[in-house]
């Protein structure tokens, strides 16, 4: 029987999509409690998904504490209440329930997934990962030896040996300028009570959005609102202020030995609340937004094959905006790819876009939106995801509107305003030819 739930649920989850972006009508539901989620009504399967968003993430870490909210975030399946880590794990696949914890640097997040049948048992497992998560030392020393070896790991990479420059470059001593990962050091030094402090500092009602799509009505999603969430606490930790962004014209070369460098590149970006942000989204696509038809994938890789791959991508981070990119060239071609790079920085600042860029850039991207919506899960993230971004309940239907009602004008005079090659900043790792660091 275990395994024919486990086979339901699964296929759910694999074809579970709503028709129709039309058909998304999301309703804000507010528990006696207090407590406020989005939905979005599905009673063709019995199958929920709830998506928990914390702001705060991994920057609420204590000061030489680095590590200690994605620790704490791995070990929340490590049993709770009167279930330690194995019962835990039991009960939840005698459900055919799933459970999933994230943590990045703005965010925690639990994503939950289960058959309508078994909601109750389902949601009683997560208000004990939410209330009395264990923490036993055992689970605690396993899963470090396990995140120290994914950092050892990545000490040997030069993505992430990039990422770490970068970051450190650009945002100093704030949180984003260091891995939420922690490093070997404060990673190891962690205690028990350590994790339990980052617990408090991140679960509180003061930061939480929720989002949930499936089979349940705002009646009964208003009660498991309150058994799940009621008792937290009224606020968490302080989160920390705005990250000062330090962007530069230059080169920081990072030797390591390598046949294929790689390189991280940025400027200063937009807030997602800046009006600018739709034309800037548009333009991104054009130059670097991961299509093979964009101006650096044209220019870098077909017509002088530099590399593989390359693109840029706006970051709109909680405390700081920026605008990167990123690629991957052989030694001897760096040089010349960063050389590219920096070229069409210039060319899209100074020249703009043409009319059939634009056309062809907001016919991919409102073409791919509704892609998105495919599956209750991935709709509960999204629903999460908008409310912490301060977006409208309409936005979902507003969204292509928005991007088809950028100009021509408009696109350029923000390109203008944007793409500042004085300020546009490449960290390079390996052992690139012909080129130097000036920082």
């Amino acid at each position: 029987m275990r395994r024919v739930k486990r086979f339901v649920l699964s296929c759910l989850i694999c074809i579970l999509a709503l028709p129709a972006l039309a058909d998304i009508k999301i309703q804000e539901v507010t528990s006696e409690g207090g407590i406020t989620a989005w939905l979005v009504e599905d009673h063709s399967i019995p199958f929920t998904a709830v998506e928990l968003r914390f702001r705060g993430g991994t920057s609420l870490d204590m000061p030489g504490k680095r590590g200690a909210v994605n620790l704490m975030t791995g070990l929340l399946e490590e049993g709770a209440g009167e279930l330690q880590a194995q019962d835990y794990a039991r009960a939840l696949e005698n459900l055919a329930a799933s459970m999933g914890y994230d943590a990045d640097r703005d965010t925690v997040s639990i994503s939950a997934q289960f058959l309508s049948e078994n909601r109750a048992e389902a949601v009683e497992l997560m208000r004990m990962t939410l209330q009395e998560p264990r923490f036993d030392q055992d689970a605690l020393d396993r899963v470090r030896a396990q995140v120290i070896a994914g950092l050892r790991s990545e000490e040997k990479d030069p993505n992430d040996i990039a990422n770490r420059a970068f970051s450190e470059t650009v945002f100093g001593d704030h949180p984003y300028g260091t891995s939420g990962r922690g490093n070997l050091d404060s990673v190891a030094e962690l205690t028990r009570q350590d994790i339990f402090d980052a617990y408090e500092a991140v679960f509180a009602r003061d930061r939480l959005y929720v989002g949930v799509v499936g089979d349940i009505t705002p009646e009964a999603l208003g009660e498991m609102l309150d058994t799940l969430l009621l008792d937290l606490p009224a606020e968490g930790g302080v989160i920390p202020g705005e990250a000062s962004v330090t962007l530069n014209e230059g080169i920081q070369i990072i030797d390591y030995d390598t046949p294929q460098s790689v390189a991280l590149f940025g400027q200063p970006g937009l807030d997602r609340e800046d009006p600018r942000f739709f034309a800037a989204f548009i333009l991104n696509q054009i130059l670097g937004g991961g299509s093979f038809d964009s101006r650096l994938m044209t220019e870098v890789r077909e017509k002088r094959g530099l590399t593989y791959g390359v693109y840029s991508y706006l970051v709109p981070r909680d405390l700081a905006a920026v605008y990167m990119g990123s690629f991957a060239s052989a030694n001897e071609k760096m040089a010349e790819a960063v050389d590219v790079v920096r070229s069409e920085w210039n060319r899209i600042a100074s020249e703009g876009v043409t009319a059939e860029e634009l056309q062809d850039a907001k016919t991919y991207l409102t073409g791919a939106y509704p892609l998105r919506f495919d599956g209750n899960g991935r709709i509960a993230s999204i629903l999460a995801g908008m409310q912490i971004d301060g977006l409208p309940l309409t936005y979902v239907e507003t969204r292509n509107d928005k991007v088809n009602a950028v100009t021509l004008d408009e696109a350029n005079a923000v390109a203008a305003e944007l793409y500042d090659p004085s300020r546009l900043q490449f960290v390079i790792v390996g052992r690139p030819e012909g080129i130097s660091s000036t920082q």
